[in-house]
């Protein structure tokens, strides 16, 4: 069954299991007799997409036609920046807008400190920080969530997301849990679910993700990792390897200081997964080519034996 959010009430109509529909599409309905049917899923503007949690060389579809991610991360305990990176790649890459927003800022003992980590993390994308306690922070962030867009909130559990998603819809609509005594938090959201923003536009609130494999297809990580990019169109050599290579800008950034060391290792590291990925799914498709092409000569094979 798929829920439905029209112009007058919510609708539920069934949906055949190989129908490709997702939390964020907009579809076009057919009446039949007393009843709605799902007529067809219109383009999608933009996918967040990660790896399948299974292994698998699928991608797992999160949300469609998103405008704004937000990364919802939490102060305490404190910000895992490779997390972050990851949530920032994936919104540049689905066609989304990455906005990162801090929340628990009151629990930390310098939360402006971690706003400037979470800055130099994620060049060029906004971050705003929001504390339940005092509601600080609320206004700067409903300044962001414009009328007419859709807004997804992306992070790991207890990193805040429903107790957000309830302070800008002004109403308990999500269930909120206490984080485990270590630290941790507990999956209080178990599905993904799409609600109507006061001031217009729509809020789409998700499970928190233990981990995120990437699945990119378009600028991402150039994206995520603009400041590495852009320093490494300054190097010495075109095929700079950003080791030991003479006039190598990279390297030059890290001694004296201007860029994080651990920016370049995390660089290297989700290039490197993005490229096992892209090769694992060429091999899956070569494969699922391989056999298309396998039935076609056995259904001609068979037809011409069923010729007189």
């Amino acid at each position: 069954m798929l829920d439905v959010l029209t112009n007058d009430n919510p609708l539920r109509i069934p949906v055949q299991s190989d129908v490709d529909v997702a939390v964020g599409d907009w579809v076009a309905l057919s009446a039949e007799g007393r009843s709605w049917q799902l007529a067809s899923v219109l383009s999608r503007r933009s996918i967040i997409r990660r790896a399948s949690v299974t292994g698998e060389s699928v991608a797992q579809v999160l949300a469609t036609n998103v405008d704004v991610m937000l990364v919802v991360v939490p102060a305490l305990p404190e910000p895992r920046l490779g997390m972050v990176e990851r949530l920032v790649a994936l919104a540049w890459d689905s066609g989304a807008t990455p906005l990162i927003v801090l929340t628990k800022s009151d629990l930390a003992a310098d939360d402006g400190a971690i706003a400037d980590d979470l800055r130099a993390t994620a060049p060029g994308v906004d971050v705003v920080a929001v504390t339940a306690a005092h509601e600080h922070g609320y206004a700067a962030l409903e300044e962001r969530l414009a009328p007419g867009q859709t807004f997804c909130l992306v992070g790991r559990s207890g990193a805040g997301k429903s107790t957000l998603a309830n302070a800008v819809l002004g109403d308990d609509r999500f269930a909120v849990t206490d984080i485990r005594s270590d630290g941790k938090g507990r999956h209080t959201t178990t599905f993904r679910e799409l609600v109507v923003l006061p001031r217009g536009g729509v809020l789409i609130d998700t499970p928190g993700l233990r981990g995120v494999g990437l699945w990119l297809g378009g600028e991402g990580l150039d994206r995520a990792f603009s400041d590495v990019e852009d320093l490494a169109l300054t190097c010495r050599f075109n095929d700079c390897g950003h080791d030991t290579e003479p006039g190598c800008a990279v390297q030059a950034a890290i001694d004296d200081g201007t860029l994080a060391e651990r920016r370049l290792l995390s660089w290297r590291k989700l290039q490197r997964e993005a490229e096992w990925i892209a090769r694992r799914t060429d091999a899956r498709l070569r494969a699922q080519e391989a056999r298309r092409w396998k039935a076609v000569s056995v259904e001609m094979r068979r037809s011409r034996r069923a010729r007189p």
